[in-house]
């Protein structure tokens, strides 16, 4: 097994960098590298983002925050990979778990990054996080965490049948999930569902971020990883997991933020908020405008946050 040395990052703000290719478990794994102009040099921790799973969801879903990132003036580089199954990264026809892209993160972290990072989870991606962070051995790569939005904590703290996961991937890994998958990568069930569940302005929901849905799920093999996530293989209960994690650890919440799931729909936000900073050994947490895509929709207070996280750290 080979792992490509990194390609010289970005050094336009807000450009996007070519991509680099490493190589995990014989998968071709792709990421994104960002650094500042020409003229600063990059210092500070590095940050390591793990974008969420959805119809055409890739690293691009951080293209806003890495542009305002270093509006702002922040010097961190920043890693965005794109997770096995998405983006430009090789997509096999299997079910992805929460171990698997965190052992292929943690592979990237050990052989393509080799320092410690500050990593940036958006969503129900978290238990992506948890599973990294507590695989960590000598040296610990993982040096602060940022949870974007994570999943209510009824939801997140709740067991759920293997069985039932197995059964609902059985039932959309055939010809009827494929030709849901058709209907769910169109434009118009893209833009109610981001209106709907996502966002707290409707106007936000923009032709950007419509297009690149749509380019996204242009490959139908993108759909594994997305009925990995429907199946729900990431649920489970990770209330002792979360306890475990000893590292600096920033909880950000929309004031607006809701549930798709009727598993913790009763929530407010700030009971959420309460709950995670409450079982993490070292948390902290804010709230700001928004909904439940925070880097994309209140981007400049979500880079303003995490900034000021990050310079503490």
């Amino acid at each position: 097994m080979t792992t490509n040395s990194p390609t010289t990052p970005s050094k336009a703000p807000g450009a996007k960098p070519e991509t680099p290719f490493y190589t995990w478990k014989d998968y071709r794994c792709a990421y994104s590298l960002y650094s500042p102009t020409d003229s600063v040099k990059a210092s500070g921790v590095p940050l390591l983002l793990i974008h969420p799973i959805g119809v055409g969801l890739s690293n691009a879903f951080w293209q806003p925050f890495c542009e305002q990132w270093y509006q702002q003036g922040q010097t961190n580089l920043i890693y965005n990979p794109d997770l096995l199954g998405c983006g430009e990264s090789d997509k096999p026809h299997v079910a992805y778990e929460p171990q698997d892209w965190a052992q292929q993160l943690q592979h990237f972290l050990q052989t393509v990054v080799k320092t410690p990072v500050v990593v940036v989870v958006q969503g129900a991606l978290l238990p992506v996080a948890i599973a990294l962070t507590n695989m960590q051995q000598e040296p610990n790569l993982v040096q602060g965490l940022v949870l974007a939005g994570p999943p209510a904590w009824q939801l997140i703290t709740t067991d759920t049948p293997k069985w039932r996961q197995k059964a609902i991937w059985n039932l959309l890994d055939s010809p009827l999930g494929s030709a849901f998958y058709r209907y769910a990568r169109r434009r118009q069930f893209l833009k109610s569902f981001s209106e709907r569940e996502l966002f707290e302005d409707q106007a936000d929901v923009d032709q950007q971020w419509l297009n690149s849905l749509q380019a996204g799920a242009e490959d139908p093999s993108t759909r594994h990883a997305v009925f990995s996530f429907l199946a729900g293989f990431w649920r489970d209960n990770y209330e002792k997991a979360i306890a475990s994690i000893t590292q600096p650890t920033l909880v950000v919440f929309g004031e607006e933020a809701s549930s798709i799931s009727s598993r913790g729909s009763s929530e407010t936000p700030n009971e959420r908020l309460v709950q995670y900073v409450q079982h993490l050994p070292n948390g902290e947490g804010k709230q700001i405008s928004g909904r439940n895509v925070l880097p994309y929709e209140s981007t400049a207070e979500f880079v303003k946050v995490v900034a000021d996280f990050v310079e503490q750290l």
